[in-house]
């Protein structure tokens, strides 16, 4: 039922928050987007200033009424994108552009929030998938609800409307790709 009560509401959101719509579809949402904010909240270092709840707040500002979604899935999905693009855009403002020395090998899927520089790996790992959307925009989207929004297998391929074993081998070859190019990239900054 709340699967169809949101994605209702974000179709009459769609046009322009007008008030109770938009207030209700924030009333329900908002626990899944704290779980997202949270998420790519614990990629950054410790001490950074911005809050769940800003996080939350401004990426629902910047989505409702701005586009269509097709569903609860797609709303989240592009919400870990909005999410991602706002702590992209607060570590630049924040001068975390620091970038070269030793480039230390970083899982994917092991990110421990606690190393310093996480920042640094949240914009070296956006300008990677700038270049990897070039290539295939889906495994962008993967990684995205993968990495960024910490969705699980299942929720990556609802939220993309594939198959669960097209979300696996897209994950797989997505961290294949990203791994080489930021490989590549550390050992380019190593080169005199």
């Amino acid at each position: 039922m709340a699967d169809r009560q949101i994605t209702e509401l974000l179709g009459r959101v769609a046009d322009g928050p007008d008030g109770g719509s938009a207030d209700e579809l924030y009333e329900l949402i908002y626990g899944d987007l704290r779980r997202i904010a949270r998420s790519q909240l614990r990629k950054l270092r410790p001490g950074q200033t911005l809050q769940t709840t800003a996080l939350v707040n401004e990426a629902f500002l910047r989505l409702v009424g701005k586009e269509n979604f097709e569903s609860r899935g797609h709303f989240f999905a592009v919400s870990a994108t909005a999410m991602r693009q706002i702590l992209i855009d607060h570590a630049r403002r924040k001068g975390s552009l620091k970038r070269g020395g030793d480039k230390v090998h970083v899982s994917l899927d092991k990110v421990d929030p606690s190393v310093e520089g996480q920042a640094d790996l949240v914009l070296t790992v956006d300008a990677a998938l700038s270049r990897l959307k070039e290539l295939d925009p889906r495994w962008v989207q993967v990684v995205e609800c993968r990495f960024f929004a910490g969705y699980s297998e299942a929720e990556t391929a609802e939220a993309l409307g594939v198959s669960i074993a097209t979300a696996q081998r897209d994950w797989i070859k997505a961290k294949a790709w990203l791994r080489r190019e930021l490989e590549r990239g550390s050992d380019a900054a190593k080169e005199p």
